[in-house]
C-alpha cells in the first residue's frame, strides 16, 4: 500500500478554484499527535478548538468547521472514527459528532507503517506542505500542529533521541507579550487571528532551549528572522540590540531595524516573566553578530 500516493491524493471539496486545505490540516495535525503518542485517540470534542485555529489561521477565508474533515477524511484510507457505539462516524454534523463521543486516529494500517518505518511520517508531511501549503509557512504550520520534522529525520539518520516541543509555546508567548512584536510593536492581525506574528525562542530549542515565557519573544516574522540571523539581540535592561554589521541604506531599513537600537522591548505584560538573563546572554554570545550600534538619535 503507497501511502504516500494516498497522502497525495486525498479527495477535496472543490469549485471555482478555491482552496480547501480541511483534509491535509487534519492530516498533518494526526501525524503530530502520532509523533507523541502512536496509539492515542483524538476526541473530537478535546481538538476540534484546536482544529478550528489551524483552518482560521490556514484555511480559506469562507466560514468553515472541523467536523468536515473529521468526518470525510475515513473516505481516503488513512483515518478512522469511532463513537460510544462502536466504529464508524455519526456524519459531518458538529453535534453529532459532539454527543456521540466520536474519536479519530490514523488507522491500524497507516500506524504500523510508520512505526516500521519512521522516515514514512516526515515524507508523508512533506508531501502534504508541498502539495497545499507555500515553503515561508511550513515551519509555522509544522510548529501549530506539533510536528517534529526535523528531529524525526535526525533519529532516522543517527538514532538520536527526539524531544518534545511544547504545542502551547506559541499562544502563551503571544498571549504574555499581548499580541505585538516586543522590538517594533506591529500587532496586526485578521479578524481575531494574528498574522505575521511569531513565538522567538531566545535560545534556540534544538540548543536544549526551554519552551518557557523566559526564553521566548513574540516578535513580527521580519524581526523574528533578524533576531535569528545575529542582526537584533537583547541588551542588559531588556533593550533592542542592533548589530553594527548590518547595513541599510533605505529609509525602510533604517525605520524597521536602525531605529530600533537602545529602544526598550514591549512587554511582556505585568505577572509574565521577562527574558532571564542567561538565555540573554547565551543569544549575545552564540548568535548575536559583532557590536550592537549606538542608541538611536531621537
Amino acid at each position: 500500500m503507497d501511502w504516500l500516493e494516498r497522502a497525495g491524493a486525498l479527495r477535496q471539496w472543490a469549485a471555482n478554484g478555491e482552496r480547501a486545505p480541511h483534509k491535509p490540516l487534519l492530516l498533518l495535525y494526526a501525524l503530530g499527535c502520532f509523533q507523541r503518542d502512536a496509539e492515542g485517540e483524538l476526541a473530537y470534542s478535546a481538538v476540534e478548538a484546536d482544529l478550528k485555529r489551524l483552518l482560521a489561521e490556514y484555511g480559506p477565508g469562507r466560514r468553515t468547521t472541523p467536523a468536515y474533515p473529521f468526518h470525510h477524511l475515513v473516505n481516503d484510507g488513512v483515518w478512522e472514527v469511532r463513537t460510544h457505539r462502536g466504529p464508524g462516524s455519526p456524519g459531518p454534523a458538529v453535534g453529532a459528532l459532539r454527543e456521540s463521543g466520536a474519536a479519530g486516529r490514523l488507522v491500524p494500517e497507516l500506524r504500523g507503517a510508520l512505526g516500521r518505518e519512521p522516515e514514512l511520517l516526515v515524507l508523508m508531511a512533506r508531501k502534504l506542505l508541498d502539495l497545499h501549503f507555500p515553503p515561508s509557512l511550513h515551519g509555522e504550520l509544522c510548529e501549530a500542529v506539533g510536528l517534529e520534522l526535523e528531529y524525526a529525520e535526525l533519529e532516522t539518520v543517527v538514532g538520536r533521541k527526539r524531544r518534545q516541543r511544547d504545542r502551547r509555546m506559541r499562544e502563551i508567548v503571544l498571549t504574555a507579550y499581548e499580541f505585538r512584536c516586543a522590538f517594533c510593536g506591529y500587532d496586526g492581525a485578521v479578524g481575531m487571528v494574528p498574522v505575521g506574528l511569531e513565538a522567538a525562542h531566545v535560545r534556540w530549542w534544538a540548543l536544549d532551549g526551554p519552551d518557557e515565557v523566559d526564553n521566548g519573544l513574540c516578535l513580527c516574522s521580519l524581526h523574528h528572522k533578524l533576531f535569528d540571523k545575529g542582526v537584533l539581540g537583547v541588551a542588559e535592561g531588556h533593550r533592542v540590540m542592533v548589530s553594527r554589521s548590518f547595513v541599510g541604506r533605505g529609509a525602510a531599513a533604517r525605520a524597521n531595524v536602525i531605529d530600533l537600537a537602545g529602544g526598550p522591548l514591549l512587554g511582556p505584560q505585568p505577572g509574565s516573566p521577562p527574558v532571564a538573563d542567561r538565555h540573554r546572554a547565551w543569544h549575545t554570545a552564540q548568535v548575536f553578530h559583532g557590536e550592537p550600534r549606538s542608541a538611536a538619535a531621537l
